[in-house]
């Protein structure tokens, strides 16, 4: 039996200053990709991962667009080496561009376009806080949730893994609920330096913009299935993924249901696909028996390459 892979996708916070620019020297895939995002963004993305300066990476507008184009610069060169379908994909938040284009349902120029409208409108929402929460139990992060909503709005914003989850809303119900969760037995609650409450009520007006340009964009239906952050279900209808799309920038990233419902269907195999590791660290924690390779410069993606062929008997 044929072992089941699936490819992820990183989201922000996983860019770093020189991302992308040995596979864009080693592999004329990659240069594809880094040359289109400069010609149809109309700025050098190329110069923003290879370069930087930092404090331009890391705003929300360059690093959404910067991420999106070293994740499938790297997704292109791994496939001009190795003749691969996965079973599934998915994406972190703004991963999930990615997984998209990877399953056919936007083109590289559409997929670039929207993910600079989605930061764009993001980038432009001010206001509220977030904060990673370790080792919290689901009664503690429920209880103190419901608590802290008296001093302001507060949600979840991402379900990373078991042992981590991320808190959105309010500058101070934040931080009540922060405070919760420490004296409920919490490890340790973490500020994140964000410009604004991702994936939240104050991004549905974002959302509800987003939701035009999208209802203008080409979208196709997925040649392979894409795990969608809002619901954790399986999507292939381009219909579907106008829903999601504008949804996805102001609801919880259900990362940890995501990994679970593809091991669940028999993934054995998971690959991440661009800068960092955080999603393979997330993975060891969601799925330990899960094997898992990375893909972010040309020594990891030749190792990767070897693996697979082993894993997956290809010659």
């Amino acid at each position: 039996m044929t072992k089941k892979i699936a490819f992820l996708f990183p989201g922000q916070g996983s860019q770093a200053v020189g991302m992308g620019k040995d596979l864009y020297e080693s592999f004329a895939a990659a240069k594809n990709v880094f040359d289109t995002a400069d010609k149809t963004l109309g700025k050098s993305i190329t110069k923003l991962c290879f370069e930087g300066p930092d404090e331009d990476l890391k705003q929300t507008v360059n690093t959404q667009p910067s991420i999106v184009t070293m994740s499938i610069a790297a997704l292109e060169s791994l496939m001009s080496q190795l003749d691969i379908k996965p079973d599934y994909v998915a994406g972190h938040s703004l991963g999930e561009y990615c997984a998209m284009y990877a399953a056919g349902v936007m083109s590289l120029e559409n997929a670039l376009k929207a993910i600079q409208k989605r930061a764009d409108l993001m980038g432009q929402t001010k206001g509220g806080a977030m904060a990673a929460v370790l080792n919290a139990s689901e009664d503690a992060l429920k209880e103190s949730l419901k608590e802290a909503s008296e001093v302001g709005y507060v949600d979840v914003a991402n379900y990373n893994s078991p042992a981590q989850v991320v808190i959105t809303g309010d500058e101070k119900a934040v931080a009540k609920a922060g405070e919760l969760l420490l004296a409920k037995g919490a490890r340790r609650v973490v500020p994140l330096a964000v410009s604004g409450a991702f994936h939240s009520k104050f991004m549905e007006n974002a959302g509800h913009e987003f939701e035009s340009f999208v209802s203008e964009l080409e979208l196709n239906d997925a040649k392979i299935p894409v795990v969608t952050n809002v619901d954790a279900q399986a999507t292939t209808l381009a219909a579907d993924f106008r829903v999601k799309m504008p949804k996805q920038i102001y609801s919880s990233v259900h990362w940890t249901q995501t990994i679970e419902k593809m091991a669940a269907d028999g993934v054995e195999i998971f690959v991440e696909i661009g800068p960092g590791k955080v999603l393979a660290g997330l993975n060891k924690k969601i799925v330990p028996e899960a094997k898992v390779y990375n893909v972010f410069d040309k020594t990891s993606l030749d190792a990767t390459v070897e693996a697979l062929k082993s894993e997956l008997v290809i010659a």
